[in-house]
């Protein structure tokens, strides 16, 4: 596949990522003005010395190819630009931009007929993935992508995913014990000393972000307290995240079956999709209304930027006692979290400019 890459439009702790058009599509169009959108596509692109984490994810993703819920992930290659030697990831371009995006453009608060609808849809994109045997370690509106189906996800961003139960996935990663974005850690992620991957930290990340499409913000107040005090709270104390009070009885419902601590007591994604709150929550009308329209070119996409905070690690059993909270706390809030707003070590990749490239795989 040979392909142009366009405009940056996130950056990330391995790397960056840019739109891309097919040049075999662009080079048969003409009219260079206008784009079918499948010519477009989205590429991860790092230092080849350091894509140990794109070929993980690379190799993750595979799993999942029969998943509508789930980004696709066409292959991936390698390119010399600017003397530097890119690993480039190929992935699906999900046209409507992010969860976080949609929260954003409508006013802080998306409407319970939509929250039910997207939420099915995460839910159907977590079953499989649980299913398979992996947890995904990162959900947040960041990495929850819409698509032009009114309704409907893709997850993306399988960076940090690993086979439940395994620990040998951090090993792997340079300078990586643990991933994440704190605000939506499950208690167990804290507490925990050992890797192994739990799927139950997936739903309670997902009661996270239904509760901040319905307010608008995250469900702990981060400005309220220090790293610290936040970690202390989600893994160590009895609190709770808000149930936001404007929620239906069956959202309330919901919210409660996902913010439960013990892991063992919360229910499953699979248990989550017969619940009332989303059974025959089917439906087109006012979806993806306040998301920017599909882009015509690689130069139209808005960016994002990936969240700077990171920290997530798991097991498969529960027992706080075992851990002195202090030290646990100590050691999440000193880990080593790349800058990700740092671009001095960043590859430099001139935007717009096309490059020729073998075929992927």
């Amino acid at each position: 596949m040979n392909w142009s890459r366009g405009k940056i439009i996130g950056r990330g702790s391995f790397g960056s990522v840019c739109l891309a058009t097919k040049r075999s599509e662009f080079n048969n169009n003409n009219n260079n003005d206008e784009f079918n959108f499948n010519s477009l596509m989205a590429v991860k692109s790092c230092s080849a010395s350091n894509s140990t984490s794109l070929h993980r994810e690379e190799t993750i993703l595979d799993q999942f190819r029969d998943c509508p819920q789930i980004l696709t992930c066409f292959g991936h290659d390698y390119t010399t630009e600017n003397g530097d030697r890119l690993y480039n990831l190929h992935l699906e371009l999900a046209s409507r931009g992010s969860l976080a995006q949609l929260i954003q453009h409508s006013g802080g608060s998306v409407p319970e007929s939509e929250v039910r609808r997207y939420t099915e849809s995460i839910l159907k994109g977590l079953h499989c993935i649980h299913q398979k045997g992996f947890v995904h370690c990162d959900i947040k509106p960041h990495n929850i992508l819409l698509t032009s189906e009114p309704g409907q996800v893709k997850i993306a961003d399988f960076g940090l995913a690993m086979k439940i139960g395994d620990s040998t996935n951090s090993i792997e990663l340079p300078n990586l014990v643990f991933g994440g974005t704190p605000m939506y850690m499950a208690p167990e992620s804290i507490v925990r000393d050992d890797r192994g991957g739990s799927s139950a930290c997936d739903v309670w990340a997902l009661g996270c972000v239904v509760a901040e499409m319905i307010t608008g913000r995250p469900v702990w107040r981060f400005n309220d307290c220090d790293a610290s005090a936040l970690l202390f709270k989600i893994g160590f104390s009895d609190e709770l995240p808000e149930i936001p009070e404007q929620l239906s009885e069956d959202g309330r419902d919901f919210l409660k079956k996902c913010f439960v601590r013990d892991p063992r007591k919360r229910w499953t994604a699979e248990m989550l999709l017969s619940h009332q709150f989303v059974v025959g929550s089917s439906g087109t009308e006012n979806i993806n209304k306040n998301v920017s329209p599909s882009p015509r070119s690689a130069f139209e996409f808005p960016e994002w930027v990936s969240s700077p905070r990171s920290a997530c690690f798991d097991s498969d059993r529960w027992d706080c006692e075992r851990f002195d909270s202090s030290d646990r706390i100590e050691e999440l809030r000193t880990w080593n979290v790349p800058n990700w707003c740092e671009t001095r070590s960043w590859i430099t990749v001139r935007e717009g400019e096309s490059v020729t490239i073998g075929r992927s795989r």
